[in-house]
């Protein structure tokens, strides 16, 4: 399954805390690597989080961002310590005594941890909310992903058949390469003001087609648009093994251009090394 890795998604609900949120942005990058950001009510869910999104996702740079919004219900919990308020009430009175100049507002007191209290909310059934929430958002980036993968598979499957025509086309000109090669090197032999030996002219000649021979190149270039064409088909992340793909693409490209006696390889080798380009930077948002 070809799935792009650069997507949005969000997703909102209910929780027994109040609303949670949740917004999910991915780029390109080689491995997975999330950046969390959580209320501090959830950040020890962070863990159980990665472990969640690396269960669907392979690759990415992902951002992912939580909030949580308090219900009316759960502010209207809030409740005050009365014993520490009087407590710091007390500390307060004192100090004033020794420093007169020490000056407390009671915005201040309510401040201190654990002056205001607010009902205990289930952890599991917080987690759970969480889970919820951070699925259908994984869900909405994975349906994104797919179209966009989908749309970047048939552009590679457009290269591929560019490269292919490219392949077959440069075949059937090999025959009247060769033949050309040989008629250069038979004239250039002619020049010469003493007869050259037949076995030496075979000889050179074989050297020389062996050194501009491309048909181990050709071969080797149907051999991966075959595997291209298998590995866009698996159901499974194959952004990786595209990659890999593209350089062995490329190294054959550069080999038939280097071997090239021929105005028409030349310029083939040129588009191949365009195509495979073109599909090099597709293949960098495939995850």
């Amino acid at each position: 399954m070809i799935r792009s890795m650069t997507a949005y998604a969000s997703a909102e609900l209910l929780g027994p805390a109040g609303t949670l949120s949740c917004e999910l942005r991915t780029v390109n990058h080689r491995y997975l690597e999330l950046s969390p950001r959580l209320p501090d009510d959830l950040r020890n869910f962070e863990s159980a989080l990665r472990e969640r999104i690396a269960a669907k996702l392979s690759r990415g740079k992902l951002d992912l961002t939580v909030r949580l919004r308090a219900n009316e219900s759960r502010s209207e919990s809030l409740q005050i310590n009365q014993a520490l308020l009087s407590r710091l009430a007390e500390l307060n009175l004192d100090m004033s005594a020794r420093f007169s100049g020490l000056q407390v507002e009671f915005t201040d007191l309510l401040r201190f941890p654990g002056v205001m209290q607010q009902a205990e909310v289930d952890q599991d059934e917080l987690q759970a909310a969480l889970f919820d929430v951070l699925d259908r958002a994984l869900d909405a980036l994975t349906a994104t992903r797919e179209r966009e993968g989908a749309k970047l598979a048939d552009l590679l499957k457009e290269r591929l058949d560019g490269i292919e025509r490219v392949v077959t086309e440069v075949r059937g000109w090999m025959p009247e390469i060769r033949a050309a090669l040989r008629a250069r090197l038979e004239g250039r032999l002619a020049d010469l003001k003493q007869p050259a030996d037949p076995g030496r002219l075979e000889q050179e000649l074989v050297l020389q087609i062996t050194r501009t021979d491309v048909d181990e190149e050709l071969d080797r270039l149907s051999t991966h648009i075959a595997e291209a064409r298998r590995v866009l088909g698996l159901k499974e992340p194959v952004g990786r093994r595209l990659d890999f793909l593209m350089q062995e693409f490329n190294r054959e490209a550069n080999t038939l251009g280097s071997k090239s006696v021929d105005a028409r390889s030349t310029n083939a080798a040129v588009e191949l090394k365009v195509l495979i380009e073109q599909m090099r930077e597709q293949v960098q948002n495939i995850e």
